[in-house]
Order: structure tokens, then C-alpha cells, then sequence
């Protein structure tokens, strides 16, 4: 398997978090995120940070993996100095929005604190 470029724990979950869920979306925030956004987000401490996203990369949920199909411009940027994370479970080959980050389109599984989210890179040395 790749490298870990992206590794956090969730630590809590916005009221909202399930309406989002039925729209096959993910929302992340770090901790500290302003009110009127924590109640959309899945609130999480950032662990490591080693580099940017690409499609073909694998996004983990407790294990459960989804293929990254596409990444918008400013997805990574948002993840490095916000802990912002999109995830859109529709696997689009180009984003919606620049900010989305795409996966494959299958079942979310069931989210929690403590539920481990980490993306390995694919193909990188």
C-alpha cells in the first residue's frame, strides 16, 4: 500500500451530519471551527499532513477504501490551513466545485468519535 499523506480521528459529529450523509457528502472541519459550521461537520484533530491529494489516491474510513476521482483546486489548500475537508461520494471525474474533493460512489460507513479517516497515496516514492 502507499504512503499515509493524510491521517485524523474523528471527534465529534455536527447535529446536520446525517442530512449530508443522505446526500452522499462529508463535510470535515478541525477542531475550533466556528459555530454556524460545526453543526455540518464532522469535527476531527488533524494527525498527519505529508502531502497533497491526487486522484487514484485511496481514501480510508475504518477501512472501508474509496477511490479519489478527482480533486478541486483548492481541496488541499483547505486542508492544509483549515483541516476543511469536501467529500463527495459520486465519483465524479471532475469537481463540482473547487473545493470537492470526489470519490467512488459506495456506502458511507458509519461515523463516529474515534473513527479513523486517513488517504494513502498512490504511486508516489
Amino acid at each position: 500500500m502507499g504512503q499515509v499523506i493524510f491521517s485524523t480521528k474523528v471527534t465529534s459529529l455536527g447535529p446536520l451530519v446525517p442530512e449530508f450523509i443522505k446526500e452522499k457528502i462529508l463535510v470535515f472541519f478541525q477542531e475550533g471551527a466556528p459555530p454556524e459550521l460545526m453543526e455540518i461537520s464532522v469535527l476531527h484533530q488533524p494527525e498527519i499532513l505529508t502531502g497533497e491529494v491526487k486522484p487514484g489516491d485511496i481514501l480510508l474510513i475504518n477501512n472501508h477504501s474509496f477511490k479519489i476521482t478527482a480533486v478541486g483546486e483548492i481541496a488541499n489548500a483547505n486542508l492544509k490551513h483549515l483541516g476543511h475537508l469536501v467529500i463527495k461520494f459520486n465519483a465524479r471525474t471532475f469537481p463540482e466545485l473547487p473545493g470537492d474533493v470526489c470519490v467512488e460512489e459506495k456506502e458511507i460507513p458509519p461515523l463516529f468519535p474515534g473513527t479513523l479517516v486517513q488517504i494513502i497515496g498512490q504511486g508516489r516514492n
